[in-house]
């Protein structure tokens, strides 16, 4: 016996005396004493000498325990085996069940390819099975002999095909002689097969009606499910592929961003005294910019790591299990036709009733995994997670993986983490709902398999495999809007506490309106902003993330009013004062503006959860205000004359130094704005009028959006019009002695302007030269016209729609932004650019 267990013998004292009492000759004694009853003191042993405890008289009690022992050892070694008799009265023993069960996800990774080809030889491989019944029907008819050959034929391609419905078409490990439970079934119904000797037309009927029409009918819809979950995993492949361009997209962002900071250094470093301030202003602002893409360049990363985390961890291995489950299903069905084949060959052929047997009892061996474990085995490599993403500097801007966490950083991050925030809670319920949709699927599935369900498994396949793409799509975005919370939240913390953020609605402004945070004009093509519906602040969709979370709350008309002026005198002084951050990863505090030096920046120009986008700005207005940006050298053409065919973007040109400083002398300005021609301008056609340059007058009509505006000058009794970027309209009574600035006019592209300064100094004496004129209303002009390539219905105010091949009058090409303005059948609008071509 073991050491430790605890045992009681026989302790009956008239039996055995002194029972507590070690004695190693009792059993010697008992015997020699108590020979009538020995057979009651060697209960449960064998024979004297059976075991190996000790022989004759000295034999040990113990062998008791060990001989009962060995009988429980033995009893469970045999419920392992199903035991039952043949007619011959021998014992036969079967397999037992294999208690294993693969996983493809989990063994197999990054296998898709080997899988998805291997499921679809084994679909390919019912088209032979329903072949085999079609012509195993027309040759019943034929009799005995032609079953043999039948057989023959199929146990050849059995022979080739063997090795790919077994293991696949590219093995890891050779299987040689070795076959897949489905394979070896099959060889039973051909050696069956071999064994039939006669048919008849009945029985010919039911192999096309009961099995080979099945058998295509399922082909065609386990095929239909392969290409969907093939389709399925080549969408996967693009949003990873996808995932990694938009990191590339922003690495290259960031790089332009960085490459651009430092253009603006190195303009900076060469201008000259006077316009140093406004270029180191614009400098500042890139920087700003550069922080931002940087951000989003951080961010998009993290995302990407977990896209990737994610796709080769649980979406390619769901897609391998439900493969598997796809083949295992196929197995499990193809197991069902072969029983009910066996069935009808039993039926109609009495005489192959023992082989039909013998094939029905095989046939359930067939168990579905075996096929996949086989699979498995043959087919498992070693596999490796691919690295991590990190961030890589640009090669012209020296820089570190640290968020940026300035004041303006911290606002744009603030936004981003707001955003994220709102949305991860209906994601989570979104995705717990599908998720629940997808287990009971799965349960329904397995009910089926068991037997307790009568519904088609394709169907609730199918049903499982649409919440399944549901669910992915809903965790995808929880996803990046966790990973969007986690990063911010870990380099900046919460900046989101204590915000009280803009109740932002999409409005489109008809009317002329500033962006209340960079002071451009949001009107035109670009005339889709956004606008909070308690205070009124006015922004760009682009400028959004940038606002700071600091709404007043409801305001009544007057209070908007003066929010409206403070805000636009704020969105001018920041739009010309330099930013007082220093150039530190923006994560400094600074007073003073940065050196020209390089140093560590980051921005942001784009981020997945925004919208935000860089696109041209555009305006119809063809007024010139004075600009911030200061001229760096004059133009070298002459003003050209107004041609109706061309559209330029106008320059912006500076006043002339006789003007700055000296007031403009009008007495008739008192309940009219004035103003004062910045360019000589000839008159070109009726109802224009000559006037030269730094003449003062009077303004009759404004500019309507054509680009021209109605005056008298001072010293003419004649009125006319001329291009309204030729002059420039006093935003004070021309009896004031000073100019307050204004803002750079957003209709135009360019910072190129005429050489000279506000200083008062002499300007050069070169005849100055205007703009380019916009054509005038009503003028003659030349129609382009253009060919809509596709159909295209509006999504939003201002589009218009058009049929595909239909030609439309080009009103304003392209300015950058990918969309034009046209006039068709459905009138005027605006369509994206690359829809249409030239004609």
């Amino acid at each position: 016996m073991p050491s430790g267990p605890s045992a009681v013998i026989a302790t009956n004292p008239t039996i055995f005396s002194a029972p507590n009492t070690f004695d190693g000759h009792r059993y010697r004694r008992m015997r020699t004493e108590h020979k009538d009853s020995e057979s009651s003191m060697v209960v449960g042993m064998s024979t004297i000498d059976s075991l190996g405890f000790g022989l004759g008289d000295q034999a040990c009690p113990g062998r008791f325990f060990a001989v009962n022992n060995m009988k429980l050892i033995m009893a469970k070694m045999l419920t392992q085996y199903e035991l039952m008799l043949e007619k011959d009265g021998r014992l036969r023993t079967t397999m037992a069940e294999v208690d294993i069960q693969p996983h493809f996800g989990a063994e197999l990774f990054d296998g898709f390819k080997a899988t998805n080809n291997w499921i679809s030889t084994g679909v390919q491989w019912l088209d032979e099975i329903q072949q085999f019944y079609r012509e195993r029907s027309a040759i019943e008819k034929e009799y005995s002999q032609k079953l043999s050959a039948l057989a023959k034929k199929y146990y050849e391609k059995k022979a080739k095909r063997s090795s790919s419905v077994s293991v696949g078409d590219t093995p890891t490990v050779t299987p040689g002689s070795l076959e897949s439970a489905s394979m070896t079934t099959w060889g039973v119904q051909l050696t069956t097969l071999e064994g039939r000797a006669a048919e008849h037309d009945k029985y010919a009927n039911a192999l096309i009606n009961n099995l080979a029409e099945p058998v295509k009918n399922l082909a065609h819809r386990y095929e239909e499910l392969r290409k969907q979950h093939a389709e399925y995993a080549a969408k996967l492949e693009k949003e990873r592929d996808g995932t990694y361009g938009d990191l590339k997209k922003a690495k290259g962002k960031y790089d332009s961003s960085c490459q651009e900071v430092e253009n603006r250094r190195k303009k900076t470093e060469s201008s000259f005294d006077y316009n140093k301030s406004k270029a180191q202003g614009v400098y500042q602002q890139q920087m700003g910019e550069m922080r931002n893409v940087k951000n989003t360049y951080l961010i998009t990363i993290n995302v990407t790591n977990k896209q990737k985390e994610r796709y080769y961890h649980e979406y390619v291995p769901d897609l391998l299990d439900s493969l598997q489950g796809l083949s295992e299903s196929k197995t499990s069905t193809l197991n069902g036709i072969w029983s009910r084949a066996a069935a009808i060959e039993n039926e109609a052929m009495t005489n192959s009733t023992q082989l039909l047997q013998h094939l029905s009892s095989e046939i359930p061996r067939n168990n579905p995994v075996l096929d996949s474990m086989m699979f498995v085995r043959h087919n498992a490599v070693q596999w490796q997670d691919p690295p991590d993403f990190g961030f890589e500097p640009s090669p012209v801007w020296l820089d570190d993986e640290a968020m940026a966490s300035d004041p303006a950083s911290k606002t744009f991050l603030m936004n981003i983490l707001t955003k994220s925030k709102g949305s991860l809670g209906a994601l989570r319920t979104e995705c717990d709902a599908r998720r629940r949709e997808v287990e009971g699927a799965k349960k329904v599935r397995q009910a089926i398999r068991d037997g307790k369900d009568k519904r088609d498994e394709i169907e609730v396949v199918r049903s499982q495999f649409y919440n399944q793409d549901l669910l992915h799509e809903a965790e995808r975005r929880k996803t990046t809007a966790e990973v969007e919370v986690s990063t911010i939240t870990a380099n900046v913390g919460d900046v989101s506490v204590g915000a009280i953020n803009h109740t932002f609605k999409n409005q489109t402004f008809k009317i002329p309106t500033n962006c209340d945070l960079c002071g451009d004009r949001i009107w035109g093509l670009s005339a889709k902003g956004l606008s909070c519906e308690l205070c009124g602040f006015t922004c760009h969709t682009k400028c959004e993330l940038k606002v700071p979370a600091d709404c007043p709350g409801e305001l009544n008309k007057e209070e908007r009013k003066k929010v409206k002026t403070e805000r636009q005198a704020a969105a001018q002084a920041r739009s010309t004062a330099p930013d007082s951050t220093d150039g530190t990863n923006g994560a400094g505090g600074g007073t003073s503006p940065p050196g020209l030096q390089r140093s560590d920046t980051m921005g942001s120009m784009n981020t997945l959860s925004s919208g935000y986008a860089a696109s041209a700005q555009r305006s119809v207005s063809g007024m010139t205000n004075r600009s911030s940006m200061a001229a760096e050298e004059p133009p070298a053409a002459a003003a050209p004359t107004a041609k109706p065919s061309i559209r330029s973007h106008r320059m912006v040109a500076p006043p002339p130094a006789a003007f700055v400083g000296s007031p403009a002398s009008n007495g008739d300005s008192d309940d009219q704005p004035s103003g004062k021609m910045l360019y000589a301008y000839t008159a070109n056609a009726s109802g224009e009028i000559s006037v030269g340059d730094n003449v003062t007058f009077t303004l009759l009509e404004p500019d309507d959006g054509s680009g021209w505006i109605k005056i008298q000058p001072s010293s003419s009794a004649t009125s006319g019009l001329v291009p309204a970027s030729y002059a420039e309209i006093n935003s004070t009574p021309s009896s004031s002695t000073t100019l307050p600035p204004r803002p750079m006019s957003t209709a135009s592209a360019s910072t190129t302007s005429l050489a000279g300064s506000d200083t008062g100094s002499k300007p050069p004496p070169v005849k100055k030269q205007g703009p380019a004129v916009a054509p005038r209303r009503g003028a003659k002009k030349t129609l382009k016209h253009v060919e809509a390539l596709y159909t295209y219905d509006p999504t939003g105010p201002g589009e218009t729609a058009m049929q595909a091949g239909e030609k439309l009058v080009l009103v304003l090409a392209d300015q950058g932004d990918g969309w034009c303005e046209v006039e068709g059948k459905a009138g005027k609008g605006v369509v994206p650019a690359g829809w249409v071509r030239d004609v």
